[in-house]
């Protein structure tokens, strides 16, 4: 475990919510990267996996939390790409 990877996955919890908040409340996929979306969300599963292999510890809790959250902003981009225009 490592104060800064806590630092760093808390850092980018704070960000997702904004995305996700912004995402619901414009319904367009303007500004978004489907492509940027999956290499995030694949990091996290990354971290996770290391984290599960190799030092499992508290921190793996803060991975799901923000994979959950880049998953639900990669929905929303989906639902809002579908909506009429």
């Amino acid at each position: 475990m490592s104060i800064f990877e806590i630092g760093m996955l808390v850092c980018f919890g704070f960000a997702w919510p904004t995305a996700i908040h912004k995402s619901i409340k414009s319904k367009s996929i303007e500004g978004k990267s489907l492509l940027f979306i999956y290499v995030i969300m694949m990091g996290y599963i990354f971290g996770i996996i290391h984290k599960a292999i190799f030092s499992l510890d508290f921190v793996i809790v803060l991975y799901i939390a923000n994979l959950l959250m880049v998953f639900t902003d990669l929905l929303l981009y989906y639902r809002n790409k579908k909506l009429p225009v």
